[in-house]
């Protein structure tokens, strides 16, 4: 058996999604589950910098353990350079290669209302034609009653607005969420 990992695929515009996505990793490290931060590439020469984490390969898909699964929101959806990336996952969904992996998505929206449930949504919906099973963030997370940005029980999520750093409950939100993820990977106690 390989050794377990969360892959913590996500792509990031302007580094709130990479900050919701290292909060989830550093959760599911205090856990004691590894984790493996990646992105997607760009599809146009044009946009923002992919920082430096690591370009994701399907085979990081395949085989690990769960995944966490982040995009900023574009007009209700996720962005494209993860939509291309995830479109050519069709191999993958044809040898159920991620079914009953769980799974967990997280996003980010400029504005509240910003489509940021919609865009989690999406997210999901890719894990569901997977075979994955979803998690999200449960309200037992004391600080889904005090947000008042990000943090929906679908999945952590930030309204960055103008700021580009997460609120203490948005980080919070995420970090819990990534340990449950981890917990229900080494099957602790969720």
């Amino acid at each position: 058996m390989k050794d377990p990992y969360l892959l913590v695929l996500f792509y990031s515009a302007s580094g709130n999604v990479r900050g919701l996505a290292h909060a989830i990793a550093n959760g599911a490290e205090y856990e004691g589950l590894p984790t493996k931060l990646r992105t997607v590439n760009r599809i146009s020469r044009e946009g923002d910098e992919i920082g430096e984490e690591i370009i994701c390969t399907k085979e990081e898909l395949v085989n690990c353990s769960g995944l966490a699964l982040g995009s900023p929101t574009r007009f209700g959806s996720m962005a494209a350079p993860l939509k291309y990336f995830l479109d050519q996952t069709g191999d993958l969904w044809s040898n159920n290669a991620l079914e009953n992996k769980p799974g967990i998505a997280f996003t980010s929206t400029g504005s509240m209302h910003g489509g940021q449930e919609l865009t989690i949504m999406n997210l999901i919906t890719f894990m569901f034609h997977h075979g994955m099973l979803i998690l999200g963030s449960p309200y037992s997370i004391k600080e889904m009653h005090s947000t008042k940005g990000g943090g929906t029980p679908y999945g952590p999520s930030s309204v960055s607005g103008n700021q580009t750093n997460l609120t203490n409950d948005e980080k919070i939100i995420a970090e819990k969420s990534g340990g449950r993820i981890a917990r229900f990977i080494l099957n602790k106690h969720v």
